[in-house]
């Protein structure tokens, strides 16, 4: 399996995704909506990084 870079805006959105989680969890930021679903959004955002290296179009 090949691997490449991913494109910018799908690096940007799994940090975008990560930090917000990681910023939940600690209690930096308070979004009711979002605090109890912290852990997803690290997950996701790792998900979302590793199918952008092994998808081309990604």
């Amino acid at each position: 399996m090949k691997t490449q870079a991913p494109k910018s805006i799908t690096w940007f959105a799994s940090v975008i995704l990560a930090a917000l989680g990681i910023l939940l969890y600690l209690r930096i930021i308070s979004i009711p909506v979002l605090a109890p679903y912290s852990f997803w959004l690290v997950a996701v955002a790792f998900i979302l990084l590793a199918i952008g290296n092994i998808l081309k179009d990604l």
